[in-house]
């Protein structure tokens, strides 16, 4: 029997690009939960029209709780499987089937996306970027206690079991350090798989800046020497 897969797609002001990013979604058959964050846009607008799970927050709350909405929701309809999606237009569908799979098998609770396994995904990631996210690791390393090769790609897939166990906390986009720390501290079994990254103009001027990112993680690492 094929697992119950839905994915859950944030969304805060991505009224240009949101209808093209879920129609690609649903050429693959899954459940689609997009879970416009307190859009001032046409998000809302373009979401009620089309044929997928429409959740809607009254106000801005942030990416992570974003996800914690869309992981709740999948869960109460029995889903056994959870992609975060970015609504942007970075991700390609196409990279689901290989993101889930080792979940299927039952070989890993959480599966990480990466844009550095493969050498021609790297190469596509912006020179500046991809040294900030290099140097990520290693803060991601002690902020989280895992090495990963790709410290802040929010395409990710977890299994039911673990998407119950991970109850999001942080609010903002240092749900993606939180995941992971918290994946190491409830001995989940994780793998990483390959998954390419489209840079255009958009999803740049939309994105969290390299510098952010890395900011994320220190702040993180200083809280848990402070604890």
């Amino acid at each position: 029997m094929t697992a119950r897969v839905f994915v859950v797609v944030p969304a805060y002001n991505e009224a240009p690009v949101i209808g093209s990013t879920l129609e690609q979604l649903m050429r693959l058959n899954h459940a689609i939960v997009a879970v416009d964050d307190g859009s001032t846009d046409a998000t809302w607008a373009v979401l009620s029209r089309l044929p997928v799970y429409a959740l809607r927050h009254p106000f801005n709350l942030g990416q992570g709780a974003a996800l914690q909405t869309g992981m709740a929701f999948a869960l109460q309809r029995n889903a056994e499987i959870i992609v975060h999606f970015d609504a942007d237009g970075q991700h390609q569908a196409a990279d689901i089937e290989t993101l889930i799979e080792p979940i299927r098998c039952n070989q890993a609770d959480i599966v990480f996306g990466s844009r550095f396994l493969r050498s021609a995904d790297a190469l596509a990631v912006p020179v500046l970027r991809r040294k900030v996210l290099q140097a990520a690791r290693i803060i991601n390393r002690i902020s989280t206690g895992l090495w990963l090769t790709d410290a802040h790609n929010g395409f990710r897939a977890l299994s039911a079991t673990a998407a119950r166990k991970i109850e999001l906390s942080e609010n903002g986009f240092a749900h993606a350090s939180e995941i992971m720390s918290r994946a190491r501290n409830l001995e989940l079994r994780i793998a990483e798989r390959p998954t390419a990254i489209s840079y255009t103009d958009y999803s740049r001027a939309r994105g969290q800046s390299s510098w952010n990112a890395l900011n994320i993680m220190m702040d993180l690492s200083l809280r848990r020497i402070l604890k």
